[in-house]
């Protein structure tokens, strides 16, 4: 129970789905990207991001001083399950 209390918590902010709706059929982007495309504080942006990426929903690479974040196809099915809810 606490594990899908957690990730409806995570999915139940509206601006961690348009990051999830973003990335999910695009090239990896950076913070202030991804920021720009939400239209959210670069911080604000930032700690959708490390929400996400702790559930495995997003992964991230370093490359030239910047963290680049994508979808995680390989995430936990249960956690699959869920996301994929809300593309559609």
């Amino acid at each position: 129970m606490k594990r899908w209390t957690q990730i409806f918590k995570v999915l139940a902010n509206i601006n961690r789905l348009k990051i999830i709706k973003l990335l999910y059929d695009s090239q990896p982007m950076v913070v202030g990207d991804i920021a720009s495309e939400i239209k959210v504080s670069f911080s604000g942006t930032s700690k959708h991001l490390i929400l996400l990426h702790n559930l495995d929903i997003l992964s991230n690479q370093g490359k030239d001083g910047h963290v680049f974040y994508s979808f995680n196809y390989d995430m936990p099915s249960d956690i699959k399950r869920a996301v994929q809810i809300f593309l559609k």
